[in-house]
């Protein structure tokens, strides 16, 4: 599932401007990520995958690009082979003692916290 904007034919008003986010978004649903992955990535998006890999950059030294996504995989598996080879980096949240990893939703919060702090106005 992700998000995108709507489409829209244009007016003369400003309306639209002040409308809520969900009146301006959609939710889009595929069966597989794959496809919409290399379609941003073919739009300029940087891909950057949650896991730990052996090439796993630390997040807290991690520098993001403003147009990235971030991939989160399956609590219990990660994400899968055919993902990996598809995401521009990965990164890895470090973990002093057991066990070791995070929470899928503990994660995500601390990897769109870094994100946010690099590009604080949006």
């Amino acid at each position: 599932i992700h998000l995108r904007k709507k489409s829209t034919k244009k007016s003369n008003t400003n309306d639209k401007e002040n409308l809520p986010l969900s009146s301006n978004m959609e939710f889009v649903v595929h069966n597989s990520l794959a496809y919409p992955l290399k379609k941003l990535k073919q739009e300029g998006f940087r891909i950057v995958g949650l896991e730990q890999t052996t090439t796993s950059q630390n997040l807290y030294s991690y520098t993001f690009e403003r147009n990235s996504v971030v991939v989160v995989g399956n609590e219990k598996m990660g994400l899968s082979q055919d993902l990996l080879d598809i995401v521009d980096d990965c990164v890895e949240i470090p973990v002093y003692g057991l066990p070791y990893s995070y929470n899928v939703s503990h994660a995500v919060a601390m990897i769109l916290y870094e994100y946010c702090k690099q590009y604080p106005q949006g």
